[in-house]
Parts: C-alpha cells; structure tokens; sequence
C-alpha cells in the first residue's frame, strides 16, 4: 500500500510539474504575441501561422497552440476568419468602431454613423417651439403621459404610417423613445434568453446589442442580392425553434436592399408555418419610393413594425412607433412603463404637429432627394470599385479583396481624419467579410466629394500594396 502510494505521489507530482510548464509556455507563447502586436513588431493584417504550423513551431500541442489564439482573441488582438486564418487585429481602430460616434474625432470626416440633416431644419423648430408654447397644452405637457402615449398622438402617427402602406389601428400603436426603444420593448415584451431569433448574416448593429444584453440566440440567414436566403431561413426553422425573425425588407441596413413582394410573402408563409414572429425594423423604408407593401400591413396578427423619426427627421427628435397584434400590445405598455415611462411630451407634441401639417412628408422627399443626390456622387468618386448600395439610400457598402484587410483600412482612414465602419459591427456569423460601410449622410457634399476621393486612392493603394 504504502509503495503503490509512493509511486502514485512521484505520479502526481511529475504531473503537476509538466502542466506547470505547459501553463508557463502557454502564458509566454501569449505574452510574446501580444508584446509584438502591440509594439508594432506583428503588423496589422499578419496571417499567423496555423494551429498546427504553431504547434510544430513552437513543440507545443497542437491544443495548446488553439488556446494561445483563443487568448489573443479574447483580448482583441487577433481576429480567425473561417478558411483563411488568423490574423494580425488593427489595434488603433477601438472595438465597435462605426456604430459609436463618440469614438469619433471633433476634427474627423465621419463616414460611420449617419445624422441626416437638412438646411432650414432648425427654423422648423423654432416656429414649432412658438406654436407649442401659444397653444395652450403646456400645462398637460409638463404631466406624466399615457405609457403608450395620448389617443390624439397615436392617431396622428396612425394617420402618417397609413402613407407608408399599412393601415394601424390607433389601439395598435404605441409611441417609443426612436426606433431602437421600439426594438427593445419588443425584445422585452416578447422573448426569453437562450430564444432562437434569426437574423441576416449582415444587420443592424443596435439589434446585436440587444441580443447580445438578453442573451438571445442569434442565427444568421445567409443573403442573396435582394434579401435572406428563404431557403437557408425554412431549413433553419425546421432544425431549430426560431422564435422570432428580425428583418429589414425595405432598405436594409447595410446592404439597401428592398425584398421582392414574392420572398416578403414567402418569408410571412415560412414564419406561420414555424410559428415565429416577425419584427420588421423600417427605420430607412421612408427612402424607397413604391416599394412593396410592409410585412406588417400583409400579416398584421404576427408582425411587430418598429420606426420612428430619427433618421428622417433629425436624431435628437427621439420619437418612434411600434404597431403590434392586438395580443401584444398590453405587454408592450409594461415594457415601456418599465424602461422610461413614456416618451417626453414636448418630442412628441412637436413630432405630432409635424406629422400632421404635412412637415414630415416634406422633410422625407427633401432627404430622399437628398440621398440620390450622394449615392450619384458616391459612384462617381468610387468608380471602379464594387459598390453594393440602394439608389436612394444614405449608405454604400463596399466589398474588399480577399487578400484585404478592412481593420487595417479603416485605421488609415482614421490617420486621415475620416471615420469609417468596417463590416465586424453587422456581422452575425462567424465569418467577418472584409468591407467597409460608408455612411454618406452626415457631412455636407462639397466636403463628402473629397472624402470619398481619398477612400477610393486609400483602398486603390491598399489593394496594390
């Protein structure tokens, strides 16, 4: 007994002295790596030699090598491409760049975030103050409001989405903080953590944010030219319980596509059949002239429409609207009393006012004028380069070589002094494609024109590099 623990001790600690030394190696293998990615010595855009080249290397395992590039890439130093390897991180680009403008410099052409804005919008507010303050209602606008909003407010947005090809009952529709509000109430009032949700494979960066916050289960669709892949989403459905599918059907955010009526009617069959819901974000649908009725106006018992007056309006003018199924609305309420209460009254009065005289439908022509006017110069000032974009939206995506690197283009933009979005923001699989999205309507054209020269001499000379 006693020699058999003897043996079973000089065993245990044999043991522990090599997983010391495998820890010890392991730790130094990161250390090294990091010290010479953040020193400049690993350059970015670097492919690192495969797990197993690694191993053979270094004459580690080859399980070891795999946990060296899951460290580095926990601490955002490398990024693994699916087929193509690892790679060197640009480290100078702040992780989430292109959806959070305060990364951006004071001084810096911001092509990453889009603020719309129009000449005279400002005059507008002011007369509206005016009219606001002579009106009568400031008493009641100092008050607490109905959770959803006042009946008068709620028919004035009823009235307006009407214009956008869905007919809302009054009693369906509730008033929100902008359009991301609307996503979260819906999220709140309608899933659970670990909820399957399907999304494309490229979208909203704010909706992964709320994923990510109630722990939902993101399945990406892959994407054809004009929308999901339906035959990906059907597949996906029938293999797992896909509770609910976030889309935007018309002008999607970031490529500009407006799906076909035929695929809307078949993603609306597919989500009846599986019994999933439907949220339709249609926060850019204001810039597509005639496009197909929304989902929400052809399956209204299983949609739920989010948008709002951010993006057509201005973005301090937080005022959005969800529609929902009779069923949900109650839910929706408590979401809303739960997060803020109710919309600020003064937004919302003057929204109303805007909505009602016939402001806001001036203001989205002015803007969808306004956006085919820079998607034209966009094409001029990149030509030759792929440009995947909606005539008239505020945006334009543009797809990189393979060889490529967007981290590495984005951070010399950044040199520059000009602000861009690589595609790692509105990526839902695991695979990152290598491109940029530019955002075209947050500077005024004259300074957008010469911006968009360098973009195309930076990716030009990046690409021959």
């Amino acid at each position: 007994m006693t020699v058999r623990t003897r043996e079973q001790d000089s065993q245990r600690i044999v043991m522990d002295t090599l997983l010391h030394m495998a820890a010890s190696r392991y730790k130094a293998l990161v250390d090294a790596f990091a010290s010479g990615i953040r020193t400049g010595r690993l350059a970015a855009g670097v492919r690192l030699p495969t797990h197993r080249g690694l191993a053979a290397q270094e004459g580690i395992a080859v399980v070891t090598a795999t946990r060296v590039y899951a460290e580095l890439e926990a601490m955002g130093l490398v990024s693994r491409e699916q087929g193509r390897g690892t790679f060197v991180r640009e480290i100078a680009v702040p992780a989430g760049h292109g959806i959070d403008q305060q990364l951006v410099a004071t001084d810096a052409v911001d092509l990453s975030f889009n603020y719309p804005s129009l000449p005279g919008q400002s005059d507008l507010l002011r007369q509206a103050l005016r009219e606001v303050a002579t009106s009568g209602e400031l008493d009641s606008l100092l008050r607490y409001q109905p959770h959803r909003g006042r009946p008068q407010d709620r028919a004035s947005i009823a009235r307006h989405l009407r214009r956008r090809g869905i007919s809302p009952d009054a009693d369906q529709t509730l008033i929100v903080n902008g359009a991301q509000h609307g996503l979260a109430i819906t999220v709140m009032a309608a899933l659970n953590a670990g909820d399957v949700v399907a999304v494309d494979a490229l979208t909203y960066p704010g909706f992964k944010i709320l994923a990510d916050a109630f722990r939902l289960d993101l399945e990406p669709i892959p994407t054809t030219t004009d929308g999901p892949d339906l035959d990906a989403f059907e597949k996906l459905c029938a293999s797992r319980p896909v509770r609910a599918v976030y889309t935007m059907p018309t002008l999607h955010n970031p490529l500009g596509w407006v799906m076909p009526e035929s695929e809307r009617t078949r993603l609306i069959k597919i989500a009846r059949q599986h019994g999933s819901l439907i949220i339709e974000d249609a926060s850019y649908a204001y810039l597509a002239e005639d496009p197909p009725p929304p989902l929400a106006d052809t399956a209204p018992d299983i949609t739920v429409y989010v948008s709002g007056l951010s993006k057509s309006i201005a973005t301090g003018l937080r005022v959005g609207f969800v529609v929902a199924p009779p069923s949900m609305v109650s839910s929706l309420e408590r979401a809303i009393r739960a997060t803020t209460w109710n919309t600020p009254a003064l937004t919302t009065a003057i929204a109303c006012r805007w909505l009602d005289d016939g402001t806001v439908d001036h203001l989205e022509a002015q803007k969808r004028d306004d956006a085919r006017a820079r998607q034209v110069l966009a094409r001029q000032e990149l030509a030759g380069l792929p440009l995947i974009s909606h005539p008239s939206s505020y945006f334009t995506w543009l797809p990189l070589p393979d060889d490529a690197r967007a981290d590495r283009l984005c951070a010399t933009l950044a040199r520059q002094r000009i602000s861009v979005s690589t595609a790692e923001p509105f990526t839902t699989s695991r695979h990152t494609p290598q491109a940029l999205r530019l955002a075209l309507g947050s500077t005024d054209l004259d300074r957008l024109r010469s911006t968009l020269r360098t973009v195309r001499r930076v990716a030009i000379e990046d690409a021959c590099a």
